[in-house]
């Protein structure tokens, strides 16, 4: 699994936190941050420098003939993907921890509201019967 990542030498991909992707000239520059560690400052990086592809492709007018085009690299496409599946994981445990969270915080005030309700209606009891 992550064989994209592996072949980068990144040998725990469970460690990685995010990851940028900017164009710089002729190249796509790829920057993959890792979780930090107690203690430290700054996340752990590494950084990796991908030539753009170049295409000529036909003009979209007809008198024009062909155009140049640069785009992303497929080994990059491939690394991209294997990022996306393992920040996407993260963000839907910390939206799944989320929702938990919103759900015991409704239930408590579901509760309380029900115990005030309780109480008053034994208040109303008390007084009545006396």
């Amino acid at each position: 699994m992550y064989d994209n990542l592996k072949g980068l030498g990144i040998t725990s991909p469970e460690d990685i936190d995010r990851y940028s992707l900017r164009q710089e000239a002729n190249n796509d520059i790829l920057k993959i941050y890792f979780r930090k560690d107690k203690g430290e400052f700054f996340a752990k990086s590494v950084k990796f420098k991908y030539p753009r592809q170049r295409k000529t492709v036909v003009a979209d007018n007809a008198s024009q003939g062909y155009k140049e085009i640069q785009e992303i690299s497929p080994n990059l496409r491939y690394v991209i993907d294997e990022l996306d599946q393992i920040c996407q994981r993260d963000q839907v445990e910390v939206d799944l921890k989320r929702k938990i969270l919103d759900d015991l915080r409704h239930l408590e005030s579901v509760v309380s509201n029900k115990i005030a309700e309780i109480e008053s209606d034994l208040d109303k009891l008390t007084r009545g019967g006396r």
